[in-house]
């Protein structure tokens, strides 16, 4: 408690899962009220910081009329006036002020604000938490949940993502998460759930073969799973023949969480990374590719920043078709730029979401 963190990861592993778990479980202790919400209508606001705030404030306010919670916990109808640019911090204060139980807010797809509306937003969250020593009501904590580090961040308001800054933002960050992938333990013990709930069981080496394939990225794992048990119709035993047959039905339906590959591709930043690694040459480690490797580690399409490599088998055979690699790569000169939200559905896996 009392501290503000990063927690981030590619899309479809689980984070907006966790985070309403932990808002779940952090208020029913008794002593906290811990709200989950989404960002991601703010993104329509692009750089307007005042239609940002109030996009924000219509979905903190919808989240909290969705959780049921008490009169006595709910949040100041209307919210106290204030400029454009401050209204934020008042609105989070005042809520504070009246609430009987420390606050914990958790800001799912935090990253889709923009520019000047990322800057103020940030900049009121700053000002709230260095005020709280000297008796400002404010939340105790506060997560931000994306697809990127804070150092992107950075990159996305314009500041130097290397260079230390007393004055800003970002340096009320305790400590940046990011969720990892399965391991193929927790692979098994997943599909053991579906065997638990259904009798149908997944072989060894079909487990070990999923691993491969996806080194554990939570969507593919899943939607491995579902495909061979929903739009296959397997009903007995999977074994691997099953595993490669669902893989490659995977790909040539163009499922929507693969084909956001090629849309990532069209990213400068992305190119630089990606390309190189496909045609097995091994680029300049310079500053900008150094910074360009952890944006692209950070969207889950590499498996470090050191050892380069396509993150998985299924996204290496993706990117590789020649369809996607002649219509996509875009010119890998010029500024870096941020990377654009992209929308992707998940299909329903077997005892797990992995939103």
């Amino acid at each position: 408690m009392d501290r503000y963190f990063v927690l981030h990861a590619p899309r479809q592993t689980g984070k907006t899962t966790a985070l309403r778990t932990l808002a779940s479980e952090l208020t029913a202790a008794g002593d906290v009220a811990a709200l989950m919400f989404s960002c991601e209508r703010a993104k329509a606001a692009g750089h307007d910081y005042a239609a940002a705030e109030s996009m924000l404030l219509d979905s903190l306010r919808q989240a909290v009329l969705r959780s049921g919670w008490p009169k006595k916990l709910l949040p100041p109808d209307p919210w106290p006036p204030a400029a454009p640019g401050s209204r934020f911090f008042n609105a989070l204060s005042e809520w504070c002020r009246r609430c009987p139980r420390r606050m914990v807010l958790l800001f799912d797809e935090f990253d889709a604000l923009q520019g000047t509306s990322m800057s103020s937003i940030l900049g009121q969250l700053r000002d709230g938490h260095n005020a709280r020593p000297e008796g400002q009501p404010f939340p105790s904590s506060i997560v931000l949940c994306g697809l990127r580090d804070v150092r992107d961040y950075k990159v996305a308001v314009g500041s130097d993502p290397n260079r230390i800054n007393p004055a800003s933002p970002f340096n009320i960050i305790a400590k940046s998460l990011r969720l990892g992938d399965f391991t193929i333990d927790q692979i098994a013990e997943l599909y053991g759930q579906h065997t638990d709930a259904t009798g149908q069981e997944f072989t060894k080496d079909a487990v070990e073969r999923v691993f491969e394939l996806t080194q554990g990225q939570p969507w593919l794992v899943n939607a491995l799973a579902y495909e061979i048990t929903q739009e296959m119709g397997v009903t007995d035993t999977v074994s691997v023949t099953r595993v490669e047959e669902a893989k490659e039905r995977l790909i040539r339906a163009h499922a929507m969480h693969l084909e956001s590959l090629s849309d990532r591709l069209r990213e400068p930043r992305v190119a630089r990374v990606i390309e190189p690694i496909l045609a097995g040459t091994w680029p300049d480690m310079d500053m900008a590719f150094s910074s360009d490797a952890r944006y692209v580690h950070d969207l889950g399409l590499i498996r470090s920043t050191r050892d380069l490599d396509i993150a998985n088998p299924i996204y290496r055979e993706v990117l590789l078709r020649p369809h996607v690699r002649s219509s996509s790569w875009p010119s890998c000169t010029g500024s870096s730029t941020g990377a654009a939200s992209s929308t992707v559905n998940t299909p329903p896996a077997p005892n797990a979401s992995t939103s």
